[in-house]
C-alpha cells in the first residue's frame, strides 16, 4: 500500500496537498484529510478516499528542486523550518505546549495529562476535588493531543448551567474552539446546514448539554454516525448507573454510545460514585471495557495498572498552591424560633400522616412527617407549597376514608400556622430570615449592595424559598428588581448561562444571586464573590461540597466566608432533628481540613442516598449524640470503611495524605510534574517574533492582508483574508469579529487581564475576550503557518548560506516520519545529512546543527543570488540522493529497534487482553451456573458474543496503533552550505 502520513505532501487531481489525518476507510483503503497548498485550492479542505482515486502522488524527497531564498537574513527559509518544526508531532509523553495557557500554573494540574499521555490511548477519570480546576486540567490534556495530531474533531458534553462557562475557559485559555449547541446554538446550525444534515460533522469541536442529547431521539442517530478524537463528558456522575436502578438511565445509555465513538475520553467529577462497586465499574468500563469482569466484584487491582483515574484533595496539593487557596471563615447564625414557628413545629408533629387511606403509626408515617419538615426548615413559604398540594390531594379523592379526612383537618390547622408566617408582610416570625438580616446589615458583616465588587450567593433546595427570598430582600435590603436574581433548574438552558454570566460581570446591576442546587456544580460564581448562604442546609454531605465550593476554589482572590443558618426551638423532636443538620456541617468542616472527601462520614456517595440516610437517623428517633458516633466510627473504621476501598482505587494511601498520584506505573510525584516539561527548542525568541517576521514576509510580494504590530505590548492586529475567514467560520460565533479585525496578545499576563475585563462586560457580545491568545495553537497562527510552508512552491527547498560551514562542506535538512497503521506519527525524526568534501554523509542532531551553524531568525546575512550559488546548488542537487539515503538507512535501523519495542509492548497488551477475556468469560460462567440450562445457553451465548466482539475490536485497535507502516517517510527541508564552496563533492 502507499505509503501515505500526515505531514505528507500529495498530489491528488493535479493539486498539491498537505495530509493532515490519514484513517482506515470501511473500504479497505484509507480516508485522507487534506489541506490545499496549491492556489486553487489554498485554504480548502478536502476527504479523499485512496480507493476511489486515480492517483496519488506522493513526492520523492530524493527528487526535491533546492532553490535559493532571496529574503532578507533567511527569513523565508526560518520561518518554513519554524513552521514544520511546529507541525512535528511530539511522540514522547513530556508535556509540550498545554503548560503554556493563560492560567497561573501549579504542578498538580499536569499530572492528568502526564498520566493519560503515557496509556496507548488517552481515555481517564479526572477526579479531583471541587475547586481544584478540572475544566484547566483537561485543556492541557486536549492541548497535549492536539499537538500530537489527536484532537481535530473535539465533543464537549456538560450541563446547561456549564455551557458558555466551559466554552469561554477554552477559548480564552487555551483557543480551543468550541461551537456552543444550546438551544439556540442549534437553531443557528440548522440554519446554516441542509436538511437532516449531521450538526455534529459541520463543526469539528463542539459543545452541548447531555439533558439535550438524551432527551432528543435525533440526536443519537447523529450521534451514532460521527467520530471524534476527543470526548470529554463533564459531571460525569451524572452518566454513571445506579445502584438502585434495576436497568441503565438514558443518560447512561447514552454516555456507553458516546465511549465508542472515540479514541480519548476525559470524564470530569468531583463526586464520580455513589458509593457502590456496580455504580464506579460503569464508569471504568466507559473508559475501557476491557479493565472489569464482575462490576459487583473487583479489586484496585483489575485496572490500576491503566492508569484510568486520578483523584486528589485539596489537602493534598495545598503545598503547592498555598497562596491560592484562602482559608475559609465560617460563620454560624443562630435564631431562637418565633412563637408562630413553635406552633408551626407543633402542628406538623400532631398530623396523622396515612397511606392506603389508612394511619399507622410506624417507620413510613415518620418518613412523611420528615419530608414535609424538611420543607419546612427550607421555609415556610416551601413548607406551605407541600401542604397544600397534600390537601388537594387528599380532598379530591371521592373515596377518602376517615383517616384520610382527620388527616386533612390537622393538614388544615398545619396551613393556617404556616400562613401566619409565609403571608406576615414584615415577615418578624421568620427567625432565620430576620436573623439573616440582622447579619447583613451588621457592621461585622461588611457587606454593602452599593458595593459591586461583593457580590452574595444564597443557597436553597426548594424553589418556593427562592421566590419567597427575592420578594422580602429585595423589599428589606432595598434591592432594585434588577439587583437580586433566581437561578434554578427548570429555568431553559439559554437563561442559565445568560444570569451566571451576568453575575460575572462588574459593571452588571445584579447583587444577590439566589440558587438552588442546579448551581452547585461546576459554575464558577467566585469572581466577584467571597460570601455564601446556606439558608438551609443540605440534608446531604456532597452538596455541602459543592456548594461551597462556588466561592471556596481556586483563583479565589478572598477568604472565603461561608454562612450557614440555624434555628434553636424547644420542641425537643424537632431540636433534635435540626442538630443532626448541624452536625452534618461540623464533619464538612472536619472533611476539609482532615479527611478530604467529607463522604467518608456517611459512607454512600450519592446526594440522593445520603438525603435518604440522613431521613433514616431522623426517622429511627437517634439522639445527635448517637448519629454523630455513628459517622465518626464510619469514617475511622479503616477495616470496612467502603471510602477506604474507593481511595485504593483512586490510587491513594488509605488513612494517610496521598502525595502520590495513580498513573500507569503508579508514581507520578509533585516534584516531577514540571520536570516533566519540554518546550521545544525555537527558530524565533517569541510567538510574536514568529507572527510579525512571518506577516512581513507574506506581505512582501503582495498585499495579503492589513496588519500592524506594537512591540511594547506585544499584539498583532490584522484584517483576515478570504482564506481565512472560511477558516474562522469553525470558529464560535462569539469570537468572529464582524468586520474581520483581531487582535492577538502573546503576553498571558495581558491576556488574563483582557479575560477578566471581558467578564466585567456589560454586554452579552462583550463578554468574550477581545484580545485573542498569540500562541501557536489559535486558528490565525495555524494559518500563518501554512501560507508560510507554501512559500517555496511545490516540492522544492531552500537553499542557505552559513560562514560558519567549511568551504567545502555540504548539509541537508531532513526530516523522517513512521507512522502507524492508523495513519498517526509514531517516531519523528530531524536530522541533518553533513559531508565534507566528497566523503560519506553523516548525520547530526538539528538542535546541535542549528546552534554551529547560526541558523536562526536574524541570525544568517544573506548574500544574495550569484552564478557561484548556481553552480553550488547543482552541486547539492547532485548530492542530494545520497543524502537521502543515509537518512534512510539511519530512520529504518532506528524503526527497527523501535517496531522490535512497540512489538514486545504489543505481544504483552494482546496477552493482558487474552487473560482479561479469560476472566470475563469464566465470570460469566460463574453468573449464569444456577440458570436453567435453556435460559443459561441463551444467555451466555448472547453475553459471550458481546465479550468477543469488545476485545476483538480493542485488539484491532491496538494492533493498528503499535504496529508501525514498513517504509518512513521522509522530506527534504533544506540545505546548507559555505558561500565560498569549492564543490569538491561535485
Amino acid at each position: 500500500m502507499l505509503l501515505i502520513a500526515p505531514g505528507a505532501r500529495a498530489v491528488i487531481r493535479d493539486e498539491e496537498w498537505l495530509i493532515r489525518r490519514v484513517d482506515p476507510s470501511a473500504d479497505g483503503g484509507r480516508l485522507l484529510t487534506c489541506d490545499g497548498i496549491s492556489e486553487l485550492v489554498r485554504g480548502r479542505t478536502a476527504l479523499f478516499l485512496t480507493e476511489l482515486e486515480d492517483q496519488i502522488e506522493i513526492l520523492d524527497p530524493a527528487a526535491t528542486q533546492l532553490v535559493p531564498d532571496n529574503s532578507p537574513t533567511y527569513n523565508a527559509s526560518v520561518l518554513y523550518l519554524e513552521s514544520l518544526r511546529r507541525r512535528s508531532v511530539p511522540s514522547d509523553e513530556a508535556i509540550h505546549l498545554g503548560h503554556r495557557g493563560v492560567m497561573n500554573l501549579m504542578p498538580y494540574q499536569l499530572d492528568p495529562a502526564l498520566q493519560a499521555l503515557r496509556q496507548t490511548r488517552s481515555r481517564i477519570l479526572i477526579a479531583d476535588a471541587v475547586g481544584l480546576g478540572k475544566t484547566l486540567e483537561a485543556g492541557i490534556l486536549t492541548t497535549e493531543l492536539m499537538q500530537r495530531g489527536r484532537g481535530k474533531r473535539i465533543l464537549v458534553v456538560t450541563t446547561k448551567a456549564m455551557l458558555t462557562q466551559f466554552q469561554k475557559e477554552w477559548w480564552s485559555r487555551f483557543s480551543i474552539p468550541l461551537v456552543r449547541l444550546d438551544s439556540i446554538g442549534l437553531a443557528r446550525v440548522r440554519n446554516r446546514i441542509p436538511a437532516n444534515h449531521n450538526p455534529f460533522n459541520y463543526f469539528d469541536r463542539s459543545i452541548i448539554s447531555i439533558d439535550t442529547l438524551k432527551s432528543n431521539l435525533e440526536y443519537r442517530n447523529y450521534l451514532e454516525n460521527a467520530w471524534w478524537d476527543i470526548i470529554v463528558i463533564d459531571e460525569c456522575h451524572n452518566v454513571a448507573a445506579r445502584a438502585s436502578e434495576t436497568g441503565l438511565s438514558r443518560r447512561a445509555r447514552l454516555a456507553r454510545l458516546l465511549a465508542t465513538r472515540s479514541d480519548t475520553l476525559m470524564l470530569l467529577s468531583a463526586t464520580p460514585h455513589d458509593g457502590s462497586a456496580r455504580s464506579f465499574a460503569s464508569l471504568m468500563s466507559l473508559l475501557d471495557p476491557t479493565a472489569i469482569s464482575d462490576p459487583d466484584d473487583y479489586t484496585p487491582e483489575d485496572f490500576r495498572s491503566k492508569g484510568l483515574v486520578i483523584r486528589r484533595f485539596k489537602k493534598d496539593i495545598r503545598d503547592q498552591v498555598s497562596t491560592e487557596f484562602k482559608e475559609r471563615i465560617t460563620t454560624r447564625l443562630h435564631a431562637q424560633a418565633s412563637p408562630a414557628e413553635e406552633a408551626a413545629y407543633r402542628a406538623l408533629l400532631e398530623v396523622p400522616f396515612t397511606q392506603r387511606g389508612q394511619y399507622k403509626a410506624g417507620q413510613q408515617t415518620e418518613l412523611q412527617r420528615v419530608g414535609l419538615q424538611k420543607t419546612l426548615f427550607s421555609s415556610p413559604a416551601a413548607a406551605l407549597e407541600s401542604t397544600k398540594k397534600r390537601i388537594a390531594l387528599l380532598e379530591g379523592k371521592s373515596d377518602a376514608t376517615d383517616a384520610e379526612r382527620a388527616e386533612v383537618t390537622s393538614l388544615h390547622k398545619l396551613r393556617e400556622a404556616l400562613l401566619v408566617l409565609a403571608d406576615e408582610p414584615d415577615a418578624a416570625s421568620f427567625s432565620k430570615y430576620q436573623r439573616l438580616l440582622v447579619h447583613l446589615r451588621s457592621p461585622e458583616s461588611g457587606w454593602t449592595p452599593a458595593e459591586p465588587k461583593d457580590r452574595l450567593v444564597i443557597f436553597s433546595e426548594r424553589i418556593e424559598t427562592l421566590h419567597w427570598l427575592r420578594e422580602h430582600l429585595a423589599a428589606d435590603m432595598k434591592l432594585k428588581a434588577n439587583q437580586i436574581e433566581v437561578l434554578h433548574g427548570q429555568m431553559a438552558d439559554t437563561e442559565q448561562q445568560e444570569l451566571v454570566e451576568r453575575f460575572g460581570r462588574l459593571n452588571d446591576p445584579i447583587r444577590v444571586l439566589l440558587c438552588s442546587d442546579v448551581a452547585s456544580e461546576g459554575l464558577n460564581l467566585h469572581y466577584f464573590c467571597h460570601r455564601l448562604v446556606h439558608f438551609d442546609l443540605p440534608w446531604s454531605l456532597m452538596v455541602f461540597q459543592q456548594r461551597n465550593g462556588r466561592v471556596d476554589r481556586y483563583g479565589q482572590e478572598h477568604q472565603p466566608q461561608i454562612i450557614y443558618l440555624f434555628t434553636d426551638t424547644v420542641n425537643e423532636k424537632i431540636r433534635g432533628d435540626l442538630r443532626i443538620l448541624e452536625i452534618l456541617e461540623k464533619k464538612d468542616e472536619q472533611a476539609l481540613l482532615n479527611l478530604g472527601d467529607p463522604s467518608a462520614f456517611l459512607n454512600v456517595f450519592d446526594p440522593d442516598k445520603e438525603e435518604e440516610k440522613v431521613s433514616d437517623f431522623m426517622v429511627s428517633g437517634l439522639t445527635p449524640e448517637q448519629v454523630e458516633a455513628e459517622m465518626d466510627a464510619t469514617a475511622n473504621d479503616e477495616q470496612s470503611n467502603e471510602a477506604d476501598w474507593l481511595m485504593e482505587l483512586f490510587g491513594g494511601e488509605t488513612g494517610h495524605t496521598a502525595h502520590t498520584n495513580a498513573s500507569s506505573s503508579g508514581e507520578t510525584s509533585v516534584s516531577n510534574s514540571l520536570a516533566s516539561i519540554s518546550e521545544p527548542t525555537s527558530l524565533f525568541k517569541s510567538d510574536y517574533h514568529y507572527a510579525k517576521t512571518a506577516l512581513t514576509l507574506l506581505n512582501q510580494d503582495e498585499l495579503l492582508c492589513q496588519w500592524s504590530a506594537e512591540d511594547a505590548e506585544q499584539v498583532i492586529a490584522l484584517t483576515a483574508p478570504q482564506d481565512l475567514q472560511e477558516r474562522l467560520r469553525q470558529l464560535p460565533a462569539e469570537v468572529q469579529a464582524a468586520n474581520d479585525h483581531y487582535a492577538l496578545c502573546a503576553d498571558p499576563k495581558r491576556m488574563a487581564e483582557a479575560i477578566e475585563t471581558a467578564r466585567q462586560a456589560r454586554a452579552e457580545e462583550e463578554s468574550w475576550p477581545q484580545l485573542h491568545y498569540l500562541w501557536q495553537q489559535h486558528p490565525i497562527m495555524e494559518w500563518l503557518g501554512e501560507r508560510v510552508l507554501t512559500y517555496f512552491g511545490r516540492h522544492k527547498a531552500p537553499v542557505l548560506q552559513s560562514m560558519a560551514l567549511q568551504p567545502n562542506e555540504q548539509a541537508f535538512i531532513l526530516m523522517s516520519l513512521v507512522p502507524n497503521r492508523k495513519g498517526q506519527p509514531l517516531l519523528v525524526e530531524w536530522q541533518v545529512a553533513c559531508r565534507t568534501g566528497s566523503g560519506s554523509f553523516s548525520l547530526e542532531s538539528f538542535d546541535t546543527f542549528a546552534a554551529r551553524s547560526g541558523i536562526k531568525a536574524g541570525g544568517l546575512p544573506n548574500r544574495g543570488h550569484s552564478d557561484a550559488l548556481e553552480t553550488i546548488i547543482a552541486s547539492m542537487q547532485k548530492a542530494l540522493p545520497e543524502a537521502v539515503h543515509t537518512m534512510r538507512d539511519y530512520i529504518l535501523e532506528k524503526q527497527a529497534s523501535f517496531s522490535a519495542a512497540l512489538e514486545q509492548r504489543l505481544e504483552g497488551t494482546l496477552g493482558e487482553l487474552q487473560r482479561l477475556q479469560n476472566r470475563q468469560m469464566h465470570q460469566l460462567e460463574l453468573n449464569l451456573a444456577k440458570q436453567l440450562e435453556t435460559v443459561r445457553r441463551g444467555r451466555f451465548e448472547q453475553r459471550s458474543q458481546q465479550i468477543i466482539r469488545v476485545f476483538d475490536e480493542y485488539r484491532q485497535w491496538v494492533h493498528d496503533t503499535l504496529s508501525t507502516e514498513p517504509q518512513p517517510w521522509i522530506q527534504v527541508l533544506a540545505a546548507v552550505c559555505h558561500p565560498q564552496a569549492n564543490n569538491a563533492g561535485a
